[in-house]
């Protein structure tokens, strides 16, 4: 495997990347993975090298590289609530998403992207509003504004605690995508609560974090094959 972090230029200025991929030059799927409120932590960058070990090239986006976090959070929650589709952060991702897509030895034809908390939110958000994307799979994330926005959603394999008042969203977000006739997994996981997919976290459910991957996984399988 290669890894590397690098910096790389958006339309709101610089940002910041782990770069994980198998070593061979071979054309490979690519995926974004957006981190949640507490940054690019190590639990980010295990879930971009596990993917690089499924043999993806993987870049975990560092949203607030060089920016004030607080500010950052600020605009994210105001941002979400007022209208998720056309929130700052998703076109730093989709400028993220075409420097990733030119790199040499991805394939930008076959493109998804992973997120949790706040990245699972911008996740679908971000899905809605950019074809390029062909499977996401958001973690305990918030709906879009407006939910039936995901009628222009690509396929999603969804993963929600059933101990977080965010999961009430979960069955409306399965009842759009099937109104829409969108490929998708939702799963809520019984007694997990919020994070469970961080090692680092004391809510740390490996049942659900090892059941939401491997579906995770072969869902991407599926649409990035």
């Amino acid at each position: 495997m290669l890894t590397n972090t690098i910096t790389f230029k958006v339309p709101s200025g610089d940002l910041s990347g782990y770069y994980a991929r198998p070593e061979d030059k071979g054309r490979r799927a690519a995926i974004i993975v957006i981190h949640e409120l507490l940054g690019l932590n190590d639990n980010i960058l295990e879930t971009a090298r596990r993917f690089a070990n499924q043999g993806y090239a993987c870049l975990a986006v560092d949203l607030f590289h060089n920016r004030n976090v607080a500010i950052c959070l600020a605009r994210f929650f105001s941002g979400m609530l007022l209208n998720s589709l056309n929130h700052g952060a998703i076109r730093d991702l989709k400028a993220s998403l075409t420097y990733l897509a030119g790199l040499p030895g991805v394939n930008a034809d076959r493109l998804g992207a992973i997120g949790f908390c706040m990245g699972g939110s911008f996740a679908i958000a971000w899905a809605c509003t950019d074809e390029r994307l062909k499977v996401i799979a958001p973690y305990y994330s918030t709906n879009p504004r407006p939910i039936d926005a995901v009628a222009r959603a690509c396929p999603v394999v969804g993963s929600f605690p059933e101990k977080d008042y965010i999961s009430r969203g979960a069955e409306k977000l399965r009842e759009a995508l099937d109104r829409h006739n969108v490929p998708n997994d939702i799963k809520l996981y019984p007694g997990s609560k919020h994070s469970f997919f961080n090692k680092d976290r004391g809510v740390y459910n490996a049942a659900a974090a090892e059941d939401s991957w491997q579906r995770t996984i072969e869902f991407f399988q599926e649409y990035l094959s």
